[in-house]
């Protein structure tokens, strides 16, 4: 960062500077735990030798609180997938069953923008698509952070919904489900090939909310991969050229991760394992009637309290499906 040429490429030096911040910010934590740490050790000796029982049950609790830190550190440590630091690419696609699901999307789009503040997190609308009444027919977010596609990674598959729908004048109980992608921001200097005899591009107007300009000209671009069938649109942008630009990002990202499951998929036939279906399978279910109840069908993980996970505490669900996948490769 003291090179002279440092501010040549400022995107290059932007870049290089947060990850910098994440990785000092992994040694600040490491400092304030083993402050806490040797807090509770002096905390430890004055109870004994007080004998205070209102000492031991700080010292009870403070231990407590330093586990769930330790375990939470861990976890970000071992993030260490190449793609894991990137940002993520996250898509919400409604299924079957009109404004009920569009109405489980939006619900979706929000837990998902809580989450990411807690962390700190920036969330970029990159695409979005409304409902005809309630809702959202579907939407792309590109969440911004370090470890961001690390952690949501757990998010991708499809998403359950049971409740009575608010848009069911005779009170019946309704299921809806959602699918989540989840893709890393790839950076410019991975390698991944793209024909342009293999694009189709279409220009369109824009139908979300973003300003006057939104539906004036064609500035929302839709771009197909022939081969593949993989379609991604971008309208965040007021000019063509940029949202042009942002969808091809998003493309290759797609086409990245496309490779890397080819790959992951043929290493698993060569070792005989049965490889999990990651699009199009359940991952959750989030029960609001006749009980309250959300529960990951790959890990177990459940709790009752469905008002803590619509505001975006999903850290449980995440950190016991990272912690499995991480047990799988330890065996």
């Amino acid at each position: 960062m003291a090179a002279p040429d440092f501010w040549d490429d400022n995107e290059r030096a932007q870049k290089l500077i947060a990850e910098t911040n994440a990785v000092k910010s992994v040694v600040d934590d490491f400092e304030a735990l083993n402050k806490e740490y040797e807090d509770l050790q002096v905390l430890a000796e004055l109870a004994e030798e007080e004998d205070d029982e209102s000492m031991a049950e700080e010292l009870k609790t403070g231990i407590a609180q330093l586990l769930r830190k330790l375990e939470a550190y861990e976890l970000r440590l071992l993030l260490s997938e190449p793609y894991d630091k990137y940002n993520a690419i996250l898509e919400l696609h409604p299924g079957a069953g009109g404004t009920e699901s569009q109405d489980w999307a939006e619900m979706l789009l929000r837990m998902y923008r809580r989450w990411a503040e807690k962390r700190d997190f920036k969330v970029e609308v990159l695409d979005y698509l409304p409902g005809d009444e309630a809702g959202v027919k579907s939407v792309t977010l590109l969440i911004k952070g370090y470890n961001a596609y690390g952690y949501l990674k757990a998010e991708k598959g499809v998403h359950r919904l049971v409740r009575i729908s608010p848009f069911d004048a005779s009170g019946r109980r309704h299921t809806s489900f959602v699918s989540c992608d989840v893709v890393p921001e790839i950076e410019d200097d991975v390698e991944v090939e793209i024909r342009p005899e293999d694009l189709k591009i279409d220009t369109y107007r824009s139908s979300g909310a973003g300003g006057q300009h939104i539906n004036t000209t064609d500035s929302a671009v839709r771009i197909t991969h022939l081969p593949t069938g993989i379609v991604v649109t971008c309208q965040s942008e007021r000019s063509q050229i940029k949202n042009r630009e942002r969808a091809m990002k998003i493309l290759r990202s797609k086409l990245y991760e496309k490779k890397i499951e080819e790959q992951q998929k043929q290493l698993n036939e060569i070792r005989g394992e049965q490889s999990e279906i990651a699009w199009g399978s359940q991952i959750r279910s989030y029960v609001f009637h006749p009980y309250s109840m959300v529960k990951d069908h790959r890990t177990s993980e459940e709790t009752g309290n469905v008002g803590a996970v619509m505001d975006g505490d999903l850290d449980p669900f995440i950190d016991a499906y990272l912690r499995q996948q991480i047990n799988r490769a330890k065996e």
